[in-house]
């Protein structure tokens, strides 16, 4: 019994010694080393509140932090937390009064990322001794010694945006940061995790180190990443401006050795929109790709671009390069073969709009074209081929009703194409379509030039040269032997609704105006009721199924 009273009163004593301590401790006495310590480390003014001492835990807590920016960015905190806990060996801080860290810990912290238009970060200047500290480190290296077991950021709040923007920046919650044996002279371990704008989530999970200290932004680093249902345009990474939206999902690696950062990678996007007047693609996108990005020149090369669809693939190479707040692009998009039936699906995330009521079906799809230009302006030319598809839905007979009723064929309800080549220029004054070919086996080849506009209005003056069935209605009926026929025409109209018009003009000034006169009677029922001969006009008007005025 007596013993155990002995222990009773030992536990007594040591309890009323840990309860007394933070009493008799003025751990205030510390804020002044404890500010200087981390204004020098950080290179930026630190300012923290009221500190108290737990003897239990070995910590001492400070009520308020604040961390001054880059003036150059901002007047602002860069970083604000309503507390920081600072873990310290108990021992040397009681009988020495000596503050030994161990481990930092952020709680709740705001923080305020910065860009400006040559692409420097606001903390990038961070442990720079371009502004003298009160206890500036001497030496050649301007590296600060802070080195710490653990550094901690909990649930934390990012804010993203550029420098004296006046748009709300983007938001980064639940935010949180591990560091284990963080030395700004050697790599050290580090996991983060957040929850990103409007949902999803990321993790980037590495090494970092040594800390540049001229550019924070330029230390090295090696890391995997892991990102869920990343928003393109709320999340930051995509200007609204560019019509580019969509929910990406990523699993790739980053790294850097402080000159070049390299990243690989797969995303997987979803509801993918790449027009300003697209809608969303119905079937997810797939990107294999791998980029090398120069830190100084702020300019990259795009090594792998691999696009899949289904089946379909297609390869884009190139560079890149920031210029102030847009990227400028210099990339050539190939595609040989690609199977119409999986790429439909992505038509209207380009824009595409077909004939109402029709899609294509069945054939392939080649491109080889170059995309040049700042990314919200890109102008993309080069040769597209189609073949072996049809334009279900779509009656071309009923749409151009003379050339059909001439050839004694009809198109059906389907429109095939056998082919049909263009050299395009798509940009934001809109499509423009040179040498334009198509071959449709019920009808011939058409032949022309045209545009469509931005709201997609056709402006095309083609030509139809009748073949096969065509031309064996043709001469039979207008006893031409086996010269066949040659029909201008102009297409009009909007993308959805396209009207197929008479080229008059075209028609008199062709062989027709000559050769034919005596047969365009027969064509258009013979004489007129005053038993003239139908002059040329007025026939040609006829070929189209137009009714003549009395």
């Amino acid at each position: 019994m007596k013993a155990l009273k002995i222990v009773g009163i030992v536990i007594a004593v040591l309890l009323l010694i840990v309860i007394a301590l933070p009493f008799l401790i003025n751990v205030n006495s510390f804020r002044p080393k404890l500010e200087s310590a981390l204004t020098e480390a950080l290179g930026r003014e630190v300012k923290v509140g009221n500190l108290s001492l737990s003897i239990l835990s070995g910590s001492v807590s400070a009520e308020d932090l604040s961390i001054a920016d880059d003036p150059a960015f901002s007047k602002d905190p860069f970083i604000r937390a309503k507390s920081l806990k600072v873990g310290v060996e108990v021992m040397p801080l009681i009988f020495s009064k000596a503050l030994h860290v161990t481990d930092i810990t952020l709680d709740r912290p705001e923080i305020a990322l910065l860009r400006d238009a040559g692409g420097k970060w606001n903390f990038s200047s961070l442990g720079s001794k371009s502004t003298p500290t009160p206890k500036a480190a001497s030496g050649p290296s301007s590296t600060p010694n802070l080195s710490v077991s653990k550094l901690n950021v909990k649930d934390g709040r990012l804010l993203v945006n550029r420098a004296n923007s006046s748009i709300k920046p983007h938001v980064y919650d639940s935010v949180n940061i591990s560091v284990r044996d963080f030395s700004p002279t050697s790599q050290f371990p580090f996991t983060i995790t957040a929850n990103l704008p409007a949902g999803g989530t990321a993790k980037l999970e590495g090494k970092a180190g040594p800390i540049n200290s001229s550019d924070v932004a330029a230390s090295p680093i090696e890391a995997q990443i892991n990102v869920k249902s990343l928003d393109l345009t709320a999340s930051g990474f995509v200007d609204p401006s560019t019509g580019i939206a969509g929910v990406a999902d990523f699993d790739g690696t980053l790294n850097s050795d402080g000159h070049v950062l390299r990243t690989s990678g797969t995303l997987k996007a979803d509801k993918l929109k790449l027009a300003v007047k697209g809608t969303p693609a119905t079937q997810p996108v797939t990107v294999k790709y791998a980029t090398d990005f120069d830190l100084q020149k702020q300019g990259g090369t795009l090594t792998q671009g691999d696009v899949s669809l289904g089946k379909a693939l297609a390869k884009l190479t190139g560079t890149y390069q920031s210029q102030g707040e847009s990227t400028i692009l210099n990339m050539k998009l190939n595609a040989d073969g690609m199977p119409v039936d999986d790429l439909q699906a992505m038509l209207p995330a380009l824009g595409i709009v077909l004939p109402s009521g029709s899609r294509l079906q069945g054939g392939t799809l080649s491109v080889n074209v170059g995309i040049t230009g700042p990314v919200d302006k890109l102008v993309i030319v080069g040769p597209i081929r189609l073949s072996q598809t049809k334009l279900a839905g779509f009656n071309l007979a009923s749409k151009m009703s003379a050339i059909s009723a001439l050839s004694g064929a009809q198109t059906g309800s389907d429109t095939s194409i056998q082919n049909l080549s263009t050299d395009a220029r798509v940009a934001p004054e809109g499509v423009r379509t040179q040498n334009i070919n198509l071959t449709i086996p019920a009808l011939g080849t058409v032949t022309g030039n045209g545009s469509i506009s931005p709201g997609g209005a056709l402006d095309y003056k083609m030509n139809a040269n009748l073949s096969g069935g065509a031309v064996t209605g043709l001469t039979q009926m207008a006893g031409l032997g086996g010269q066949g026929g040659s029909i201008p025409f102009f297409i009009q109209g909007t993308t959805s609704d396209p009207k197929f018009m008479p080229d008059v003009k075209g028609m008199v000034g062709s062989q027709l105006k000559g050769g034919l006169g005596g047969v365009l009677g027969g064509l258009t029922g013979g004489k007129k009721s005053s038993g003239e001969a139908a002059s040329p006009v007025d026939a040609l008007g006829g070929l189209f199924g137009k009714k003549k005025k009395k």
